[in-house]
């Protein structure tokens, strides 16, 4: 991983890099969530990890992981004799898009406001340096 922004624009990069440029999202995490867009239907776990050859509880905390940045969906199916199980779909990309443009506004807001807290704080230290003579 680039160490700095600089190297970061350096790199080639792809809009799936997204998800672990914006949330620290892992590798697994990301097969995952391509599983789940390819699939024709919701998946379970087991399905999810058997798509991805890992086993079952790995495959859960990665869906965890996606569920907690609001990449996939969960719904509840019920059994006619009681009972459930759940299943995981992709949420809609336009949603996605709008929170990591949201979260990428939060951010350059956020590094304005720091550079201008560097600027006058090294203007001051300037203004009140004592002149070289």
């Amino acid at each position: 991983m680039p160490d700095s922004m600089a190297e970061q624009l350096q790199q080639d990069m792809v809009c799936e890099g997204l998800l672990e440029c914006f949330h620290g999202l892992k590798q697994l995490d990301r097969a995952c969530f391509e599983a789940l867009v390819e699939a024709e239907e919701p998946l379970t776990v087991d399905e999810i990890a058997a798509t991805v050859d890992r086993e079952r509880s790995t495959a859960y905390r990665a869906v965890q992981r996606l569920l907690q940045t609001g990449f996939i969906q969960k719904e509840q199916v019920n059994y006619d004799q009681g009972g459930y199980y759940h299943v995981y779909s992709p949420t809609d990309p336009s949603k996605i898009a709008g929170d990591m443009q949201r979260l990428l506004n939060d951010w350059y807001a956020k590094m304005g406001q720091l550079i201008q807290e560097f600027e006058d704080k090294y203007e001051q230290v300037e203004a009140t340096a004592p002149a070289e003579g």
